[in-house]
């Protein structure tokens, strides 16, 4: 285990005892959520792009709690970082205790800008909880460049490892706050190392450690395989279908094209439709299988591309939704 975190700390450049790992971003960011000692009135500032399983976390803690979460909205199209900041910082009050934010957006695949806001929360004296699932292995990243005093990442998505892999980290100086979710052996450990957030969220009792002892071939594949560079091919692919959609759609796109804003997984508008039939007919007729969702009363698509997908995967989509578009634009026009 100590080698299988020494290697990802070193991808994600951080020291080894400033991680452990987890079976996913929920587990770990429930680790920090129900580890903060909350009070009354406390308030949680977020977005109301985040991640409804975290939504669910941070509202069960304010109901254990009595603080408050307070989802602050961003409209789409988002135009530049500044103004980005400027929206989440406005939230900001007197009572806020927690800054939580994603660092690419579930719902909406938008990459935040959140160097700048950790840095502000921490000059405030507010908590900054970053919830990555999306992010290592899409998107480099720089523990200690970041700031953050909690980030939470999925392995099993963009670094490929296997499903029940993911890091908590947590900075140095915040260590102290964090609590066993799970009371086990690694609680006053009879041979402590030198780190007591390793020991209390490492052995927590038995479970399969397979899937975080993957993760050191999965980086050395990374490497060999020249990963930046395939990022950058999946970006100029799914840029291609950013592109090709909108104008299908005629709908905005949901940010400038940049990648500070996406990298290989893009959101785009839909028109009116039934979301839920119109990811089945996908599925069902096309064999092809994205989320489709309804998001501030509205329906998106959103399109993951990987280094296995082709620019046949990006064709055979823009069949499937010029005629699925084509037919629920008749349906909603009808009388």
């Amino acid at each position: 285990m100590r080698h299988a975190r020494e290697a990802l700390a070193a991808y994600v450049h951080t020291d080894a005892d400033n991680l452990v790992y987890v079976p996913n971003a929920t587990t770990g960011l429930n680790i920090v959520a129900r580890s903060l000692h909350l009070n009354p009135g406390d308030e949680i500032l977020t977005t109301d792009h985040e991640y409804g399983a975290l939504d669910r976390t941070w509202r069960f803690v304010c109901r254990q709690t009595g603080a408050v979460y307070l989802p602050q909205p961003i409209p789409l199209p988002v135009t530049t970082a500044e103004d980005f900041i400027e929206r989440v910082w406005a939230g900001v009050t007197p009572r806020t205790r927690v800054l939580f934010l994603s660092h690419i957006t579930s719902p909406t695949a938008l990459t935040f800008p959140i160097q700048a806001l950790c840095r502000r929360a921490r000059d405030a004296g507010i908590i900054s909880v970053i919830d990555g699932a999306h992010a290592v292995g899409q998107i480099p990243l720089d523990m200690e460049a970041i700031g953050a005093d909690f980030y939470s990442s999925n392995l099993h998505k963009w670094l490929c490892c296997p499903k029940g892999s993911a890091f908590l980290y947590a900075r140095p100086e915040m260590q102290k706050m964090v609590e066993p979710l799970v009371v086990s052996w690694g609680y006053e450990a009879e041979k402590p190392s030198a780190s007591r957030f390793v020991d209390e969220q490492e052995w927590t009792g038995t479970r399969d450690i397979a899937a975080y002892l993957t993760t050191p071939e999965a980086i050395r594949f990374y490497q060999e395989h020249h990963w930046e560079d395939v990022r950058l091919q999946c970006h100029a692919l799914a840029q291609q279908a950013r592109e090709r959609i909108t104008a299908l759609t005629q709908l905005p796109p949901l940010s400038p094209d940049s990648t500070s804003w996406y990298m290989q997984m893009v959101t785009a508008a839909l028109p009116p439709c039934d979301h839920a039939q119109f990811k089945v007919r996908l599925y069902d007729e096309f064999h092809i299988e994205v989320p489709v969702i309804q998001w501030q009363n509205k329906p998106y698509l959103r399109v993951s591309i990987q280094a296995y997908n082709t620019q046949d995967d990006v064709d055979r989509l823009l069949h499937a939704l010029g005629l699925l578009v084509a037919a629920s634009t008749r349906s909603h026009s009808a009388p």
